[in-house]
């Protein structure tokens, strides 16, 4: 665990593993700098060579290549799991375990994912208690429009079910929180513990004395900290990336649904297969606009709500500030 600054702020950093477009993969790691990163470890997943030779030359920032010859490398027997939610914990764990030593606190985030925060998120790392071992920041899912507006969380509560349905009549009962993405958020780690392993959402502590995995030890929410996710941000986007998710990501066939079957509950995959089969692509974008679409209408219901989100994150302006030479 890195000693803690003179200005009370955590050191903390972040681990991603990328399949992205240069400008997409730029943007992350620029507006994660310009809010105060001490170190990103980015893992590319697919070769880009418009944007590698400019983060490996970012003092800040650790590249690692993960092609076949890597993959060989480092799992001998194995070689490069198939699945990328394999690869995505894997990476995370290592860069845990062998690189993060200068930093007090070690967050897992996609590249369409970005962090706001309140207050200085080393301040606020380091304000939490020291029995905290892992902290949660909760997502807020981009509208598609001009990208700064947001729909906001909706902690469980017994009208949680109620909120979402006035949110979105036709489709809502169907969906968690309301989101077409995940509503578990993402953790941040505290470094130096022995035998953690990250998944996408969780970390699990390996007891050395009972040998019992314990899930999120010490957990507390960031109440102040928003992962603001870029899931949907275009109808474009979302369409070209709808069949991978269904197949592969996260609208695949064994996740459950957001309600009990015996409720009438089906899963995203189940919802869209069957919306794509009846209406086709038509029946699509009428799903995409109640969920997404920013519409005066749904700003209006999720300001009634309390639950609009105004976040500009200013990418483009991060991105030309920390790498000039892309533009």
């Amino acid at each position: 665990m890195a000693e803690m600054t003179a200005s009370q702020e955590a050191k903390w950093g972040i681990v991603s593993t990328l399949m992205a477009p240069a400008e997409a993969i730029l943007n992350f790691a620029a507006y994660h700098l310009e809010l105060g990163a001490h170190r990103l470890f980015l893992y590319l997943d697919a070769p880009c060579p418009a944007a590698r030779p400019l983060l490996k030359a970012h003092p800040k920032i650790r590249i690692f290549d993960c092609d076949d010859a890597s993959w060989q490398q480092r799992r001998k027997k194995t070689g490069k799991p198939e699945k990328h939610q394999t690869r995505q914990s894997l990476n995370a764990t290592r860069a845990y375990r062998r690189q993060a030593g200068d930093l007090d606190w070690l967050a897992h985030i996609d590249v369409d994912e970005f962090l706001w925060a309140q207050r200085p998120i080393g301040e606020i790392l380091h304000d939490l208690p020291p029995t905290t071992f892992c902290a949660r920041a909760r997502p807020i899912e981009a509208l598609a429009g001009d990208g700064t507006a947001f729909k906001g969380y909706i902690p469980s509560s017994s009208d949680r079910s109620a909120v979402i349905e006035r949110l979105y009549p036709r489709y809502g009962a169907h969906l968690k929180g309301g989101f077409l993405s995940h509503v578990q958020g993402k953790i941040f780690a505290r470094t130096g513990l022995p035998a953690i392993s990250f998944r996408i959402h969780n970390i699990f502590h390996k007891d050395p004395a009972s040998g019992e995995s314990i899930e999120n030890p010490g957990r507390q929410e960031l109440p102040e900290i928003d992962l603001c996710h870029l899931h949907a941000p275009d109808w474009q986007h979302w369409l070209t990336h709808y069949r991978f998710r269904l197949e592969q990501g996260s609208y695949r066939a064994e996740l459950s649904p957001a309600r009990a079957r015996d409720l009438g509950g089906l899963s995203k995959h189940e919802l869209i297969s069957a919306i794509e089969a009846k209406e086709g692509e038509a029946g699509l974008r009428a799903f995409y606009d109640e969920i997404c679409k920013d519409s005066p209408e749904l700003r209006a219901r999720l300001e009634a709500e309390g639950l609009l989100r105004i976040r500009d994150l200013d990418l483009a302006a991060c991105r030309r500030k920390h790498f000039p030479a892309f533009g």
